[in-house]
């Protein structure tokens, strides 16, 4: 027979006998619910902060491990190629330096060979140029290369071409690259003539033997120096023309470095008194 909804008996109305022994199992159980959460609490909180710790330092080591790797991996930008403009010495036009015995050397001051043995005068300036491969990141050193490098002088004029130096081919010089992709230059700083910005011409080759038998050049730039510098070294004796000169240009309105300078402008370290020191990292 079923009982109508009315006569069931429900837990509340079935007396203190009954409510005790529930109420204290229920208690227990609340007790024992609240013993087990507050250590879980805290051991999630110790287990997550240790264990997302080096997932997200993994994550982030791996990250910028593939981050850095692709960094060092992926191409950068080569140096931009420049003309060499009118009196390179390289046999592309007229005479050809490369080809003469003494050509390779560091101190580039004085002419060589046959030459007519004169010096050129000025504010000392070692170059220093690093070429690396572009290809890796511009990470790796090109050793091996060759470097020939040539500028004008204190006068704004270039040995084996300007009027009164044919006899001369002071202030130019091949070098072969360090381990390091190195190639250091002992020279003069060079004039501001008219229309162009102070700058230094050079060229890359594969290897020396490319460089002395004038074949195969890699990269052809310039070299960009800064104002502050060409300020201070214009302020000496011999280059008072080249304040003036400079003076009527930027390297906005230089017709070589007009496109954007930032991989050709040098870092330059020194003073008039010791001498200064130029470097640029040359990617080919």
């Amino acid at each position: 027979m079923h009982r109508h909804h009315d006569d069931e008996v429900h837990e509340h109305d079935r007396g203190l006998s009954y409510d005790l022994p529930v109420l204290a199992r229920r208690r227990m159980i609340r007790l024992m619910a609240g013993a087990s959460l507050i250590p879980l609490v805290g051991c999630s909180s110790e287990e997550e902060t240790s264990a997302s710790s080096p997932s997200s330092s993994s994550a982030a080591s791996a990250g910028s491990s593939s981050s850095s790797s692709s960094s060092s991996s992926a191409e950068c930008a080569t140096i931009p190629n420049e003309t060499a403009g009118p009196y390179p010495g390289d046999g592309s036009n007229g005479v050809n330096v490369l080809k003469e015995s003494g050509v390779v050397r560091s101190d580039i001051t004085s002419s060589f060979g046959d030459s007519a043995g004169g010096t050129a005068e000025g504010v000392p300036l070692a170059i220093t140029l690093t070429v690396v491969d572009a290809a890796s990141g511009c990470g790796t050193p090109k050793q091996g290369a060759a470097v020939y490098l040539w500028h004008c002088d204190r006068d704004g004029n270039y040995s084996l071409y300007s009027e009164g130096v044919t006899d001369e081919n002071y202030l130019r010089g091949v070098q072969e690259t360090d381990d390091k992709g190195q190639v250091t230059f002992r020279s003069i700083f060079p004039a501001c003539y008219p229309g162009r910005w102070p700058h230094i011409h050079f060229e890359v080759y594969g290897s020396l033997d490319d460089a002395t038998a004038a074949t195969s050049i890699t990269n052809t730039s310039q070299l960009a120096l800064p104002k502050d510098v060409c300020d201070t070294v214009y302020a000496t004796d011999g280059y008072s023309q080249s304040v003036q000169n400079l003076g009527r240009l930027s390297l906005e309105t230089d017709n070589i470095f007009s496109d954007g300078h930032d991989q050709q402008l040098a870092t330059v370290t020194g003073s008039v008194e010791k001498g200064y020191t130029a470097t640029l990292t040359v990617p080919v």
